[in-house]
């Protein structure tokens, strides 16, 4: 307990560069943990993606789409228990800014996405119209979009302004679920296709398979790629995981530097740190050979300079813990829906507390050792 109260007093020393220390490692500890949940919201949809679906494209690239025909071959491949249509749609909402994914799908799509809630109703309402869509809570939200509204979208890779009428809306099973999109009928696309002219019909973006063993889909993935070889459109069957990691992939240097960019402000704050510590030091020369003069040990003064370093340390980095949550949601309001979902996980908290410890103990390691080497008459001989 008395060391405790000295370990405080000594932090309480100087009241203003104690404060200005603590708010420091506030927007560190802060700054840290938004960019490490920026980090994780982009890989949001990767690590919702379910291991008993897997996704079947061309496998030179997706910008190329498959036959139609394939859907029945792919439906008897052994272990393939569910096969839906999915085609990009890439269409705009009034002006660019509002972006947010479209799919044109097969009816049986929904079935093998359990984690989309809808209402019964609202999925027969859907599916006997033809220009019916569903939308997801989050998008809903962002637009004020409710059941009944007319959304006209602007086609950019089927041409023309497309009107689509909101028949349910898609809730989320829970916070990791990503409902930012807009889903319709792949008949009714194709069947526009059909009659415009110049443009090829029965053509399908890609295939989503439902498998009824996870732990074969890597031997189901090949087996359906095997049925295509040395066909004019080969494919290429991954888990979804895979596929949407893919996505990632192609923007691996901006995920690298927001990474650096975290680590970076750690190590500012620790050189920040590390001086005050080192400025406190030196201000108690005196005071540490008064101390050993008196019989206290060089491990006690090191204990000293650790546990005044700690102890400020814990309490920016606390605070700067407690106010990521709030300022992450603040972080998403003012980014209008950029990530779905953005939520800071006990993962990145534990992250938090974990650099807020070694830059504590870090910046106290020099200053520490020279407390412990002050000489008693080197010491006492600086007074004035």
């Amino acid at each position: 307990m008395y060391l405790f109260k000295l370990i405080t007093r000594n932090a309480l020393r100087h009241k203003l560069r104690t404060l200005l220390t603590v708010f420091g490692l506030l927007i560190a500890v802060l700054a840290y943990g938004l960019l490490h949940t920026v980090v994780d919201a982009w890989y949001a949809g990767a690590a919702a993606a379910s291991n008993a679906r897997l996704v079947t494209r061309n496998a030179i690239s997706l910008v190329f789409p498959l036959p139609l025909s394939y859907e029945n071959r792919i439906r008897g491949v052994e272990g393939v228990t569910m096969v839906a249509r999915s085609n990009w749609f890439g269409g705009v909402y009034r002006e660019p800014k509002n972006f947010f994914a479209q799919f044109a799908v097969s009816d049986n799509y929904l079935d093998l996405y359990p984690e989309f809630i809808l209402p019964a109703q609202q999925r027969n309402d859907y599916e006997r119209d033809r220009k019916g869509c569903l939308i997801g809570r989050q998008l809903a939200s962002q637009f004020g979009f409710k059941i009944g509204d007319v959304i006209p979208i602007k086609g950019t890779i089927y041409p023309g302004t497309w009107e689509f009428v909101v028949r349910g809306i898609l809730d989320g099973r829970d916070e990791s679920t990503i409902t930012r999109q807009l889903i319709f009928h792949w008949e009714y696309l194709n069947e526009t296709v059909r009659k415009t002219p110049g443009r090829k019909a029965d053509q399908v973006g890609v295939y989503v398979l439902g498998i009824a063993n996870p732990d074969e889909a890597a031997a189901i993935s090949r087996n359906v790629d095997n049925v295509f070889r040395n066909s004019l459109a080969e494919t290429l069957t991954e888990t979804e995981q895979a596929f949407q990691l893919g996505f990632v992939a192609m923007s691996n240097q901006i995920i690298a530097a927001i990474r650096l960019v975290s680590y970076v402000v750690i190590v500012i704050i620790m050189a920040v740190m590390a001086n005050a510590m080192a400025m406190s030091a030196r201000e108690r020369t005196v005071e540490y050979a008064t101390l050993k003069a008196l019989g206290f040990g060089p491990g006690f003064l090191a204990l000293l300079m650790f546990g005044e370093s700690v102890t400020i340390c814990a309490v920016g980095g606390g605070l700067g813990i407690l106010a990521t949550p709030p300022a992450a949601s603040l972080f998403k309001q003012a980014t209008a829906g950029v990530f779905p979902v953005f939520h800071v996980s006990r993962e990145t908290m534990l992250l938090q507390a974990a650099c807020a410890l070694v830059v504590g103990i870090t910046a106290a390691i020099i200053p520490a050792l020279q407390a412990a080497r002050v000489r008693i008459v080197e010491g006492l001989r600086a007074i004035g």
